[in-house]
């Protein structure tokens, strides 16, 4: 059997049990797939092509810098494209969240699909060079890509876990002959792997740290794929280790929670204190966490299985003039649904292939060609 296809059957294992964590991510889109979203609803092609409320407009495509962000982004410039939008490759404008929002703010980026809110609410707070808000120059498409879509958590090595009766990070913290084992440089502090920089759950997670009083844990920071890769070394070697990760990703399907992986619960969850006084910090708050996972992906004690991060909703954000000037595009990303395991095997499909932007654009296009009635429903949506 080839590396791809254990990936995918892994993936699909591993979302049998998560599922409930994207709500109804693909039930409404794929209903309204299903209905006449064929010829009959956008009328003929000549029709068709005369009123595209894109005609003569170009949109400035963005793009966060993780790679499970990049199909769906992808999947969206194609259908601004069909709009009649002349549309900028997307990694012509790859942006950490920071970055990424005071450039759409400020006019030279009018869309991206990776806002992860409400996390991505605190960078709404800073200003621009004219003394206007940020936020207040943005529109957060509402209902867009994946409510409730981002599951995030720590996931442990199983083995290691279960041989020493580890059930929450916070038991981690509190016991020297735990926390002890992740410290590799002897500081008297555990590492474990967590965000890279300017992500925003790396801010999340050191308000978490301080909130908590997790004094004997640290986060790792380097390039994501570096540290999931020596995490999954070590778990699959049965040597201690943690790392933060989130739904939809390939990186689940490698992990495998329940085989070599466990998720971790958090009895300690952050909330909207701002206990390191982060500008915009109140939005890090995590709500009451998630509670969705199963005893065989979790390990939890009595009290039961809390992942300590709430699922995120994956938004669609805009220009706020931009969108107003196009109401269609809007129309679009609000209908925009596409279903999260489809995206996680897109992150699959990425991971085994060159990571180039051609690989990706060309993912994206065979989602559009094998979904296509649930892409011309959308565009009809827009459409009006």
């Amino acid at each position: 059997m080839s590396k791809t296809k254990s990936l995918l059957l892994a993936l699909l294992a591993v979302f049998a049990l998560v599922a409930a964590a994207c709500g109804d991510d693909d039930d409404s889109s794929t209903n309204a797939g299903s209905d006449d979203s064929g010829s009959d609803d956008s009328g003929s092609d000549d029709d068709m092509a005369a009123a595209l409320p894109g005609e003569g407009k170009t949109v400035n495509f963005g793009r966060a810098n993780w790679s499970s962000g990049y199909v769906h982004a992808q999947i969206l410039a194609i259908l601004l494209g069909e709009l009649g939008y002349d549309v900028s490759s997307p990694d012509a404008l790859e942006f950490a969240p920071d970055l990424g929002y005071q450039t759409m703010a400020s006019g030279d980026m009018d869309i991206w699909a990776n806002s992860w809110y409400p996390g991505h609410f605190s960078w709404h707070e800073g200003d621009l060079p004219d003394g206007t808000r940020i936020g207040d120059n943005l529109t957060v498409v509402e209902g867009s890509v994946m409510p409730g879509g981002g599951l995030q958590g720590m996931l442990v090595t199983k083995s290691w876990a279960e041989a020493n009766g580890i059930e929450s990070l916070d038991q981690i913290a509190a016991d020297e002959a735990l926390w002890s084992q992740l410290d590799s440089d002897g500081n008297g502090k555990g590492e474990f792997y967590g965000c890279p920089e300017d992500w925003t759950c790396d801010d999340i997670m050191a308000s978490q740290i301080a909130f908590a009083g997790w004094d004997t844990l640290e986060q790792t920071q380097a390039g994501y794929d570096a540290m999931f890769a020596e995490f999954l070394t070590k778990a699959q070697a049965g040597d201690p280790a943690i790392i933060y990760t989130w739904t939809p990703t390939s990186y689940l399907a490698q992990a495998i929670p329940g085989e070599t992986t466990m998720w971790l619960t958090l009895e300690t969850i952050l909330d909207d204190s701002n206990p390191l006084g982060k500008e915009g910090g109140e939005s890090y708050a995590q709500g009451e966490g998630y509670d969705g996972l199963s005893a065989d992906v979790c390990l939890a004690p009595a009290s039961g299985c809390n992942t300590g991060w709430e699922a995120a909703d994956i938004l669609v954000t805009v220009n706020k003039a931009w969108g107003d000037d196009n109401p269609a595009a809007i129309a679009l990303s609000a209908a925009f649904n596409p279903p999260l395991i489809d995206m996680a095997i897109a992150g699959v499909d990425l991971n085994a292939s060159d990571g180039s932007q051609a690989a990706v654009e060309e993912i994206a296009a065979k989602w559009v060609a094998d979904n296509r009635d649930l892409a011309d429903s959308w565009i009809a949506a827009a459409l009006g």
